[in-house]
């Protein structure tokens, strides 16, 4: 079956019915998902003469430690009702990611629909994010809030500035195009969702901001996203929701990286347990569901520096997406044998030393120990990658990283 770009007059109607198929495009939806498709690359494969299958990918940074790598988040694979279980959708995002690949990204991630899928593809699962739902009158914030700025979707330029300029630990990503902002901000075309924030910018820009949505505005839940520079701007939005609470019986978030929620709440125990089954249950619930996979193995390990004696070790990796690609000229995964060095400047080359400890693993494997998602010793029980005991001890030692959290969901 023929692959090529999308195109807006030949493909629309399909690509909308595609969307229709599996449920994320509502009527009246149809601009929107247009300017969404425009934000990257867009893939199709035909069957019978039109589009059944579409793959978008949008570039953007991700912060590994203090550095800023590109990357190229997958933000949508769909496949019509009547081309499933053809091979369409591995074939077609495997082509997205060379082309990805052979334009300088060096990493690729994406929001699973189910864990095991996209591992044929060479993804690896990512660290946990805790999705945390309390009442806001329980927090404890002793800091008083100034009067905020009303948001509305009009706004989306604004907030997709002050996202990229957030706070971002380990992992966070950036995608640039605002259009995925505006597309985030109204995906459900709610008059229910709404925004507070702050301008406190040099020249007055946003600097942070909650964005949230609600199908029970008089009591909630609230489902908020905050976007923050500095703890003291945190602080100030968490106060903010706080002043909800006289009202608002529950919002749930996303745990901000770094910060443990509970610290901040009063009888955080006890309320989950009065609230229990209830409509406004106080709850913290853990769940991985975005995964990553390196496209450029030299430009990863050359951007990695590590705070740990060097680190010297054959290893051989493998990589499924060669598969897809069978045929195809250009970038074909990152399987081969390296001798890879670990520490203050990381890097690696072709070729195997007889000298040093072997490492073998699967790109999704070796990718989840490059992020710090497991040390070696625990990816060794449950994923694959094999090494001497001696060699994944000090791997552990090197490989001392903080939770990677994107902080975008794609």
């Amino acid at each position: 079956m023929p692959f090529r770009p999308y195109e807006r007059e030949r493909d629309r109607e399909a690509a909308h019915r595609i969307w229709r198929e599996v449920g994320w495009l509502p009527p009246g939806r149809e601009e929107q998902f247009e300017r969404y498709v425009a934000c990257g690359r867009a893939l199709v494969a035909d069957a019978h003469g039109q589009a059944e299958c579409l793959v978008l990918t949008a570039p953007g940074r991700m912060r590994y430690l203090d550095e800023d790598l590109p990357i190229s988040c997958v933000t949508g694979v769909t496949t019509g009702r009547v081309a499933r279980k053809q091979g369409l959708a591995g074939a077609l995002a495997a082509r997205a990611l060379a082309a990805d690949a052979a334009e300088g990204m060096l990493v690729s991630a994406l929001g699973m629909f189910e864990q095991g899928y996209y591992n044929q593809l060479g993804f690896g699962t990512g660290g946990y994010e805790h999705h945390v739902a309390f009442d806001p009158a329980h927090l404890q914030v002793p800091e008083r809030h100034r009067v905020p700025r009303r948001l509305t979707v009009d706004d989306w330029e604004a907030v997709h500035a002050a996202r990229l300029a957030r706070r971002r630990a380990h992992g966070g990503v950036n995608l640039h195009c605002a259009d995925i902002t505006r597309s985030d901000m109204d995906s459900d075309g709610s008059e229910e969702a709404f925004g507070l924030g702050y301008a406190d910018g040099p020249a007055g820009e946003l600097t942070h901001c909650a964005w949230c949505r609600t199908t029970g505005a008089e009591h909630g839940p609230y489902r908020l996203e905050l976007v923050w520079r500095t703890g003291a701007q945190l602080r100030e939005l968490l106060a903010l929701v706080r002043s909800l609470g006289d009202q608002v019986h529950l919002v749930k978030m996303r745990e901000p990286a770094g910060v443990q929620m509970q610290d901040l709440l009063r009888q955080p125990i006890k309320h989950r347990s009065v609230t229990q089954r209830s409509d406004y249950e106080s709850s913290n619930h853990a769940l991985a569901y975005w995964q990553a996979r390196i496209l450029d193995l030299p430009g990863c390990l050359a951007r990695t520096h590590l705070e740990c004696p060097p680190l010297r070790l054959n290893l051989r990796l493998s990589d499924p997406v060669a598969a897809f690609l069978e045929g195809e000229e250009g970038w074909r995964g990152v399987e081969g044998h390296y001798v890879v060095t670990l520490g203050a400047e990381g890097g690696c080359e072709p070729g195997e030393d007889a000298s040093l400890p072997t490492l073998e693993a699967s790109v999704g494997a070796f990718t989840r120990l490059w992020l710090g998602v497991r040390p070696a010793s625990g990816l060794a029980i449950t994923d694959d990658l094999r090494a001497p005991d001696a060699l994944l001890a000090s791997l552990d030692a090197a490989l001392r990283l903080p939770d990677p959290r994107p902080d975008w969901d794609f």
